[in-house]
């Protein structure tokens, strides 16, 4: 068969499309999921294991009948990748889009360079930049295959202010900028690769940072309060509907944060 012509025109439903978000148990995974599925896509959510409890309680809470399903994959294991794009493709179909949000972090001040040891630095590379170039590389044969896909990387305003959890975490999100850019590059014109990338997020996701922090955020971002998974989700619909012509940016969502970070 040939393989169809994309046209990558904006659209508002999504009905007959596979959408994989990876980390899709997440906070801003979760989030995105519900606004995939409330415009009609059946979503794939992948996540690490080994209980499924959080993706179970994410796919029960969409309307019955839309045949999502959860896949288990590490995205510091290729092959688990390889099998869950595999099965994704033989169980509900080719994916055409797919959303990047797993990602892992720790806070360490940026002045103390003994706690940003070796083995840290190694872990938020291995699963904030190679895990989302490992998991683009497992889904976009089939995705090429399809008609206007679309590659969503979450990323960070850390990754351009040089500020955040850390350095490692910092440094890895300006290299999935790049990645963004590159790939949206070389895998033209069958793929679009674009990115989102928020500020401080209510998601319990960098440990140690609840509400006292997030209220000193708050009181420093020109818009007055710290972001919303909800935020970062509908960011990420609009890159994959409304702007269907977007590729190889990434669009802050931070409520001006990165402008006093």
């Amino acid at each position: 068969m040939d393989t169809p012509v994309s046209t990558f025109q904006p659209t508002d439903r999504l009905d007959g499309r596979v959408a994989v978000v990876v980390g899709g148990a997440g906070a801003i995974g979760a989030a995105t999921v519900r606004r995939l599925a409330e415009r009609g896509a059946r979503v794939a959510i992948v996540h690490r294991g080994p209980g499924p409890e959080k993706a179970r309680a994410v796919l029960d809470a969409l309307a019955p009948g839309g045949g999502h399903r959860e896949f288990v994959a590490s995205v510091t294991d290729s092959a688990s990748l390889a099998q869950a794009a595999a099965e994704v493709a033989s169980r509900m179909g080719p994916a055409s889009i797919l959303v990047n949000s797993a990602g892992f972090t720790q806070a360490v001040p940026l002045a103390d360079l003994d706690a940003l040891t070796d083995d840290l630095i190694d872990r938020i590379f291995q699963v904030n930049w190679r895990g989302v170039y490992a998991t683009i590389r497992a889904f976009a044969p089939q995705m090429r295959a399809e008609r206007d896909s679309v590659v969503v990387n979450v990323s960070s305003i850390a990754g351009f202010t040089g500020q955040g959890s850390n350095l490692a975490y910092a440094a890895s999100k300006a290299g999935t900028d790049l990645m963004t850019r590159a790939l949206a590059k070389a895998l033209s014109p069958q793929l679009r690769v674009v990115g989102v990338s928020p500020g401080v997020v209510d998601t319990g996701f960098v440990p140690g940072r609840g509400a006292e922090f997030n209220q000193k955020a708050a009181a420093t971002t020109p818009l007055r309060r710290v972001g919303q998974a909800e935020d970062v989700a509908q960011a990420i619909v609009a890159l994959v509907t409304s702007l269907a012509f977007a590729t190889g940016t990434t669009v802050v969502v931070d409520g001006g944060r990165h402008l006093v970070a």
